[in-house]
């Protein structure tokens, strides 16, 4: 993997260099179905056959690339970028080199360069199995090949020869060769010639990164998008939608053009700059390592964003608001990119911002800031909180810095210091903003002090100062309030305290709520401007004395939420009766983060879902409560309660999933709530019940995606059989169905079973990146803690060679998801041996491991703060 890193300075020092005026880009993939010689065909025990697993199958392609150049130093050195198993020819201004002399698996040398430059590299490239690249992927239903690239950061050059950096953008031109029958896609318009060759128009310059190219015979839906502007003038762009042909019949492209065209008409209202790329496909493709990527013209989705079965209204929420993160992507990001992978927030966060905008403004989801406040927040709070916590500016040294800085810091809290941003500057100034920015930079690349200055010039105000607090330290705020009160029991003074190793500026709403007619309504509202350690808020004297205060209140900073005494035991006895569910969910959000700190019993907190979930009316914010349920039984009661704890979550489980409504979302929530913890004998028989048709809940439709639910907990406690795992993947021989069915046979309580698929995935690299994920899941079944504590020792014997053989992709993968955090303090001395014996490991992997001893050594201290407070309680 690290021959593979490239470094900023080594990034800046070419843009010094170089400037590249275009690509010209021939692929020949008709090796995807191993029926011609223009790639290498043969048994590489790759998997790629529906993510199976099994052998065979096309191994590499033929790519041919012409990079034409400038360079500012006539006579000076540089490098293309090229993985590759194989380079055929390099053809430097008219004079061919040698490849074994210029080539080393993953930079061409390029010696003597000229004013103007022509590169022509030909080389077989290879399928990727991983996600990374030109992925190749055989459908089990039908035995059709499908194709797709993901680049994001640097993978472009394992499909044809680059500049693998942001800002030596460039016009692109691409040719493909495909097998007969198949349909290309590629960010530009293009069409299929007499000789079977696939042209695309030249691209607008843009990045390496967010080129692609999709290629198979997806099923396609076409639409098209107008719009008439103020002065007239009229604009179309053509819409597809696709998917793999065995999916199509579960394939609602109507909502996703609808989502389409509403995002489009938000996006041209706001930021008057038109949509610059043409065309605007979107492809929902198989075994994707992430949700969506924002390829102009061509946008590239998660396959599971296709519904198989019923969901619930979060699903097609969560999906309205990755359509429109990646459209933002457009403006910010495509148009406008960073100059270095430092300023990845410059797009990421803003497009994390405007999927939420966007979605409570033109669309049906009107409750998505509930959702970003309960749910995207909370990524960035544990992000906020690791020892590898960052700026939302980071010190980005390489590529491996750049893969690991896709995290909740650059996406949430970038979105919500974003958020707070148009509180305090206004929004018109905000977006007036954004417009000269766009028009000021477009198809060029852009550093913080780019935005900031746009910003200064609409807002009038300072952005330095906000700027060094909010993007360029880290870590983050507790906000506490506390009161004191007149004689008469009003409000004597109510102030904010803020804790925190740096100081913010706060834009905040304080909350007042109290008991009217059987509910938790406000009465009182202040904004201020918390500044330093605390504030005073005035307008809040004199109030009567509420039931709860709500610091935050409508979610306007970013900070961690705290109560007084009394607003605490409010929420205890009452949360259920907070009758905004914006205010409900950031009561339930802080109250989490409690547990996560230590502050709040681990056993109280689920005791409070135990209580007042049932209530809630937000489906997100429900399930939210049911993983947070999750995770505080595994890694934060005390070890001696977790078997109570998760009997009461299973019998209240089973209790609100009779109560719920027939057919309603929250009685299909509850339902997979219930498989998620069913034990005992009854629950595991009802569970079986379900399966075989013998136990109905009425309203309750037991769908294939339910079966592997219902099916996964009775496999893992030994009450179902390989046999039942064959017969539920004969009803279900899918892509999705095998998946299922590698991850419910990891989790069979049996020591050959973990020994095999530990194998697998640490010992072998022949499993897709799907199976891979799926292996895991399965694997660390949080009821399996004894089969699985020898897996301790030998995860760090191994993590250094799974990072150094496989692909940065898969090394997270297994690293962050095989380390074995179910094993208490025994596992937290052996991170700590290993992070103290490997100074020198690579910082990335030293990244991953430390974080996920961070999260263990957190959830060690809830253990002891949950079985501290039970002592006292006696």
């Amino acid at each position: 993997m690290s021959g593979e890193n490239l470094t900023r300075d080594e990034a800046r020092r070419r843009a010094e260099l170089l400037s590249v005026e275009g690509y010209e880009v021939a692929l020949d993939l008709r090796s995807a179905v191993g029926d011609s010689p223009a790639g290498s065909a043969g048994d590489d025990g790759s998997g790629e056959n529906g993510g199976s697993g099994e052998s065979g199958g096309a191994r590499t392609f033929r790519s041919v690339t012409t990079l034409r150049f400038r360079c500012a130093e006539p006579g000076a050195s540089s490098f293309a970028d090229l993985i590759a198993p194989a380079v055929t020819s390099v053809t430097l201004n008219g004079t061919a080199l040698d490849p074994a002399a210029v080539f080393d698996g993953s930079r061409i040398a390029l010696e003597g360069l000229a004013e103007e430059n022509v590169l022509v590299v030909e080389a077989q490239c290879a399928y990727s199995r991983t996600g990374e690249g030109m992925h190749r992927f055989v459908d089990p239903e039908d035995g059709e090949v499908y194709l797709y690239t993901h680049y994001e950061p640097a993978d472009a050059r394992r499909v044809f020869t680059t500049f693998e950096q942001p800002d030596l953008k460039a016009p692109f031109r691409f040719e493909v060769t495909a097998p007969e029958g198949w349909q290309v896609w590629n960010n530009s318009a293009g069409e299929r010639g007499a000789d079977g060759v696939w042209r695309f128009a030249e691209t607008l310059p843009i990045s390496t990164y967010i080129t692609a190219v999709v290629a198979g015979p997806y099923h396609c839906e076409t639409d098209v998008y107008r719009r008439t502007d103020a002065d007239g003038t009229v604009r179309e762009i053509p819409l597809s939608a696709l998917c793999r042909k065995s999916l199509a019949r579960h394939f609602d492209a109507d909502d996703i053009f609808l989502v389409t065209r509403q995002g489009l008409d938000f996006f041209h209202d706001r930021f008057d700059f038109p949509y610059p790329f043409g065309k605007y496909d979107q492809a929902f493709v198989p075994e994707y390592n992430i949700g969506a990527m924002e390829n102009p013209g061509c946008v590239t989705f998660h396959e599971d964003f296709v519904f198989r079965g019923k969901v619930t209204q979060s699903s097609y929420e969560r999906r309205a608001n990755v359509i429109l993160h990646e459209m933002a992507h457009m403006w910010f990001g495509d148009l406008v990119t960073m100059v270095w992978w430092d300023d990845l927030w410059l797009k990421e966060s803003f497009a994390d911002f405007m999927g939420s905008y966007a979605m409570v403004g033109a669309t049906r989801f009107t409750n998505g800031w509930i959702t970003f406040a309960n749910n995207r927040k909370a990524w960035a709070y544990r992000a906020d909180q690791l020892p590898s916590t960052h700026p939302v500016t980071a010190d980005i040294r390489d590529l491996e810095d750049a893969k690991l800085n896709f995290d909740g810091i650059t996406y949430a809290k970038g979105a919500s210091v974003l958020k707070q941003l148009v509180a305090y500057v206004g929004e018109e100034a905000f977006l007036e903003g954004a417009r000269r920015y766009f028009k000021r930079h477009a198809y060029g690349n852009t550093r913080l002090g780019d935005l900031l200055s746009v910003l200064e010039e609409t807002s009038g105000r300072d952005m330095t100062a906000w700027s060094r607090s909010w993007l360029q330290t880290a870590g983050v705020n507790a906000l506490t309030p506390e009161l004191r009160y007149d004689e008469r029991g009003a409000i004597g003074e109510l102030a904010v305290v803020q804790d925190g190793d740096e100081l913010r500026p706060h834009r905040v709403a304080v909350g007042l709520y109290r008991h009217e007619g059987g509910e938790l309504v406000r009465y009182a509202r202040a904004e201020v401007d918390v500044t330093g350690a605390r504030t005073v808020v005035e307008e809040l004297a004199g109030a009567d004395r509420p039931a709860l205060v709500l610091v935050n209140d409508d979610d306007l900073t970013y900070c961690k939420i705290r109560f007084d005494t009394g607003s605490l035991d409010t929420l205890r006895a009452s949360l259920g009766e907070l009758r905004d569910p914006l205010a409900r969910a950031l009561a339930w959000s802080a109250l989490w983060n409690m547990t996560r700190d230590a502050l709040l019993p681990a056993r109280d907190f689920i005791d409070l879902v135990l209580r007042f979930a049932g209530r809630e009316t937000d489906i997100g914010v429900l399930q939210m409560l049911h993983a947070w349920a999750e995770s505080a039984l595994a890694h934060y009661v005390a070890p001696h309660w977790r078997e109570r704890g998760g009997r009461l979550l299973a019998e209240g489980a089973l209790a609100e999933l009779r109560a719920a409504e027939p057919g309603s979302q929250h009685q299909l929530t509850w339902a997979r709530f219930l498989a998620s913890r069913a034990g005992s004998p009854a629950e595991l028989g009802l569970l079986k019940g379900l399966l075989d048709g013998t136990e109905k809940i009425d309203g309750l439709e037991v769908d294939q995606e339910l079966r592997w639910a219902l099916l996964l907990p009775l496999v893992a406690h030994g009450a179902a059989d390989e046999e039942a795992v064959a017969a539920e993947l004969a009803r279900d021989d899918t892509a999705a169905g095998r998946r299922h069915q590698v991850r419910v046979l990891a989790a069979r309580p049996s020591a050959e079973v973990k020994e095999a698929a530990w194998a697998s995935v640490v010992e072998s690299d022949a499993l897709s990146n799907a199976l891979v994920g799926a292996t895991i899941s399965g694997f660390g079944q949080a009821g399996q803690r004894e089969l699985l504590a020898p897996y301790t020792d030998r995860y760090f014997a191994a993590v250094e060679r799974v990072w150094a053989e496989r692909s940065i992709q898969i090394g997270m993968d297994v690293v962050g998801g095989l380390f074995p955090s179910l094993q208490g303090e025994r596992a937290l001395a052996a991170a700590d041996a290993w992070l103290a014996a490997h100074e020198d490991a690579a910082p990335a992997l030293r990244r991953i491991v430390l974080e996920c001893r961070d999260d263990l050594a957190r959830g060690l201290r809830g253990q002891r703060r949950d079985a501290e407070a039970a002592a006292v309680a006696g």
